[in-house]
Order: structure tokens, then C-alpha cells, then sequence
């Protein structure tokens, strides 16, 4: 488990949300997978609401941006301390910015942008909330990784623009990195495996912790969620995909309590 009220390192994920058309029916599904508490934001949030675990933030859910036809997910967010810089970063190393650095209201300043790979991913400038709050624990984001079919592109853009230093873990046909921010694994980059479907882009995933991942799994599926990818174990926890009752496709990973 961590907590953190201070602003993450550079480059870290540090945020999570989901952008929904119906956010009363989301607001549903992950209170009773989770436990959260999702607290509604003030008018000008435009629905956007903060889910809590324990009374600290952990995740946010809201209306999508854009169109109604744009997809139903979950976004990663990674920290910056200079959301312009950082843009301009993106832009120079071949990324697309899908929206252009914006203000918050006054909590914070932020950036969505395309890797070279296609892969939609956020930029978070903290003012008065820094991001997650507790995570490496259930209910809590614990991993965030992201899979392309372009496995040394996408190292080389998110190493120009966040610097990232890899630990290679590929093997076995299959390609796999984790990225380090100060000397800390944070996160991963990885490759689609070849017999993934050809309409499955390429994205960002996050994780999500829990104490019986069979469990979870069948209590999105009770709520009318489905299975992407069934539970199987792992060294570092057993793990499922699976997507929410909108579409919205994410990981579970067992986690300890402890």
C-alpha cells in the first residue's frame, strides 16, 4: 500500500479515469466492484465525480470527452511539471496532442495526446491535487502499462519525452519493458502478441488491485460486465481482463493486504 498527498515523480502514472455516456450506470458498476465511494464533483466539474477508498482518492469517473461515438475507456494519466513543455515534447517526438494543455478549474492543468504507436494517453500538471492518493492495495491502481504493435518505437518516443530508462523483460516471442522513474520500476511498455485481433488498437491498461481475482471476475460479469482475457496466475499475481457494462476494457491483479 501507498499513500501519497505530494505530487508524483515526473513521468509516473499518477491518475486514472474512466469517461462514460451513462455515469450513474459506471458510478454503479465499480461501487459494487470496488467499494468506492464516488463523490460527484461541484457544478462546473460537468459530472465528473472522484472515487474514494478510505477517504482518499483513487480514481475518477465522468462523462467522455468528445463525441458520443468515441470510445468508452480508461485513461492513464503521467505526472508533469510543466504540461506545456511537455506537449511540445510529444509533438517533436512524432505524437499527436488530442487536446491542447487546458486548465482544470484550479486543481490542475492537463494534456490528452497519441503516441506514435496510436495509444491515447494523459498528462497531469497538479495545482491542488496532485493524482491517486492510495495505491498497491484493492480497489486501487496498482500497474499501468501500454501495448502496441510497434513494441521499439514506443520505447524510443516515451524515452524522448519522459526520459524513461527500460528493464527488459521480453521473451518467448514476446516483448515486454518495464519503464523506471528514479531507479523505480512504475510502469510497462509492451508488445499486442501477434494473434491479437486486428481491430484491437493500441492503448494504455490499467490495473486494478484485488484480494481474489476469480472473485472480482465474477462479480463484473454478475453486474453485467464480461471477460476479456480469463484470470491466470502469474509471478507477480494472478490476473484477469475484463470490461465494465459500457465497454470499458481493464485489468485486475491480486494484491496482498498486508
Amino acid at each position: 500500500m501507498v499513500t501519497r498527498d505530494t505530487p508524483w515523480p515526473e513521468g509516473a502514472p499518477c491518475w486514472a479515469d474512466l469517461g462514460v455516456n451513462d455515469v450513474k450506470k459506471a458510478t454503479a458498476f465499480y461501487e459494487g466492484l470496488f467499494d468506492w465511494n464516488i463523490q460527484e464533483g461541484p457544478p462546473e466539474a460537468g459530472g465528473y465525480g472522484i472515487a474514494n477508498v478510505n477517504g482518499r482518492a483513487v480514481a475518477g469517473v465522468g462523462p467522455k470527452m468528445g463525441p458520443a461515438e468515441a470510445p468508452t475507456m480508461w485513461m492513464t494519466y503521467l505526472a508533469v511539471r510543466d504540461a506545456d513543455a511537455t506537449a511540445a515534447k510529444i509533438k517533436s517526438a512524432g505524437g499527436q496532442l488530442m487536446v491542447e494543455p487546458m486548465e482544470v478549474m484550479d486543481v490542475g492543468r492537463m494534456v490528452i495526446a497519441m503516441d506514435t504507436a496510436g495509444a491515447v494517453f494523459g498528462l497531469w500538471q497538479p495545482r491542488n491535487f496532485s493524482g491517486a492518493q492510495r495505491v498497491n492495495e484493492p480497489g486501487t491502481m496498482c500497474w499501468n502499462e501500454q501495448m502496441s504493435r510497434d513494441f521499439e518505437g514506443s520505447k524510443a518516443f516515451y524515452a524522448s519525452v519522459f526520459g524513461y530508462e527500460y528493464g527488459d523483460m521480453s521473451g518467448g516471442g514476446f516483448s515486454y519493458a518495464t519503464f523506471k522513474v528514479e531507479g523505480r520500476d512504475v510502469g510497462g511498455i509492451g508488445g499486442l502478441p501477434a494473434d491479437t485481433p486486428a481491430q484491437v488498437p493500441a492503448g494504455w491498461t490499467v490495473y486494478f488491485g484485488t484480494v481474489d481475482t476469480d472473485a472480482s471476475v465474477a462479480r463484473v460479469e454478475g453486474n453485467g460486465g464480461s471477460v476479456v482475457r480469463p484470470a491466470q496466475d502469474s509471478p507477480y499475481g494472478r490476473m484477469a481482463a475484463v470490461a465494465d457494462d459500457q465497454g470499458a476494457v481493464f485489468s485486475l491483479i491480486s494484491v496482498s493486504t498486508e
